[in-house]
């Protein structure tokens, strides 16, 4: 698969003032010679015709001549940018595949970039990721993470994990040496050094995480206390219908918007209460669905209306680490200024006029300090929930190393606990990878990619 050459229309599709074919392999001086008369000199834009079969011009346009191993996929690479038009497009790639392409998989140019040892896997996931940012902030973890800041953080901390490693399997092999090794307090001080520097590795991948997939925000609550009013505020224009009339939201809305450069997946649900109608049941069902998959939730209670217990009347399935506020709205009717009060049971209380807009900007500071945290910026690069989740597996082994070190002064039980979060530190950068792995990876970039 790796000796095909590969090609694929790199630019959109739709009309548009340039398109562009790119071809990588093998056959690229091939194909340079059928189509464009032979190759331009390397790195230097060349006008000219690109031919069909019959030598009549299709297009003319700029080519450009990459060499391995210099090259983006470490191949041979070559880029022919012509009009971008729909139909020009097609009959170019269609003539570079007959003279011995095939079409590339997605992300298939990304993926020869990683097999050959041009990128590793966070900086071929960081390419999609910038791609697909969502927002300024977004974009620029996903540069620092093509550009190796994440990668060089996890072989930082695999480099200090082998020199454990080493420190404690010589030790094995010289067994009257080993219980005064695992003595040690250096080699306790040591992991714990590594779990402190993995621990803010996780933290600060948490912060990118939520930057790249951003947050799933319900807003629940009894009926009539403005539920769609709030969903309006955030979205800043009339997404949801408001009325009086009690339970007028029977199916989740959803929006998606920016809170300090987080992006934020809105969701407003149907008002819960006890009811009859089976429409309503449903909508009711589907906002407890909803909630139980929040990653932040914001109650709406009615601010006066102290016969209505705040926390008390959530649904009692919800997860109790559920981070959530509680809104108290209508402070245009209570005459309540806007505020934000930390309860004594620990619980957030925001008081706001959703429809006057009072209090939107506390709410909106609120939202931002619990879902990153009070004092956390940005990150310092993206990261995916399968990045979370090995570091988590690797922090999880080295612990229970350090339990076994200090608890049983069990050397082959530390080496082995050592090698198995090693193995997962390197499933991020894939320098340990399954294939299964890789093509799920690969197959969410674009084609061209």
């Amino acid at each position: 698969m790796l000796h095909d050459t590969i090609a694929a229309i790199a630019t959109p599709p739709g009309r548009g003032g340039v398109g562009i074919v790119r071809i990588s392999g093998p056959a690229v001086a091939a194909i340079a010679e059928a189509v464009i008369g032979g190759l331009p000199p390397p790195r230097q834009a060349a006008l000219r015709r690109f031919r069909d079969v019959a030598g009549a011009v299709i297009d003319h346009g700029i080519a450009l001549y990459f060499p391995k191993p210099h090259s983006f996929t470490g191949e041979e690479v070559l880029e022919l940018q012509g009009h971008g038009g729909v139909v020009v497009l097609d009959l170019l790639l269609q003539r570079v595949v007959a003279c011995g392409a095939r079409i590339a998989h997605p992300g298939e140019f990304s993926q020869r970039a990683f097999l050959n040892g041009r990128i590793d896997l966070t900086q071929a996931e960081a390419v999609a990721d910038l791609i697909a940012a969502g927002s300024a902030a977004a974009a620029r973890l996903a540069v620092r993470s093509l550009e190796g800041a994440f990668s060089e953080r996890i072989h930082s901390l695999v480099e200090t994990l082998i020199g454990l490693r080493m420190e404690v399997e010589a030790a094995i092999d010289f067994p009257e040496e080993e219980l005064e090794l695992l003595a040690e307090e250096r080699l306790v001080a040591g992991l714990q050094r590594l779990l402190q520097q993995l621990a803010a590795t996780l933290a600060s991948a948490r912060s990118g995480r939520l930057l790249r997939d951003g947050i799933l925000l319900v807003i629940a609550g009894a009926p009539n206390v403005g539920k769609s009013s709030l969903l309006n505020a955030l979205a800043g224009y009339a997404s949801a219908i408001v009325s009086a009339t009690p339970g007028t939201t029977r199916d989740l809305l959803r929006e998606r918007i920016q809170i300090d450069g987080i992006p934020v997946h809105l969701v407003d649900t149907a008002g819960l209460r006890l009811s009859e109608d089976p429409i309503e049941q449903e909508g009711m069902r589907r906002a407890r669905s909803e909630l139980a998959r929040a990653d932040l939730l914001l109650w709406l209670v009615e601010d006066g209306d102290d016969a209505q217990p705040a926390w008390s009347t959530l649904p009692p399935e919800l997860p109790a680490t559920l981070p959530h506020i509680v809104v108290r709205n209508k402070i245009d009717l209570s005459g309540a200024p806007p505020s934000v009060e930390q309860q004594p049971g620990g619980d957030v209380v925001v008081r706001i006029s959703a429809r006057e807009g009072s209090g939107m900007d506390l709410l909106r500071g609120q939202i931002r300090q619990l879902a990153v945290g009070e004092g956390s910026g940005e990150g310092e690069f993206l990261a995916r929930r399968r990045h979370l989740d090995a570091l988590t597996r690797g922090e999880c082994h080295l612990r229970q190393g350090l339990e076994q070190l200090q608890q049983r002064r069990a050397g082959e039980l530390l080496a082995e606990e050592l090698r198995l979060a090693q193995a997962a530190l390197g499933e991020i950068t894939g320098e340990f990878s399954a294939d299964d792995l890789l093509g799920e990876i690969f197959a969410g970039f674009c084609i061209g990619k």
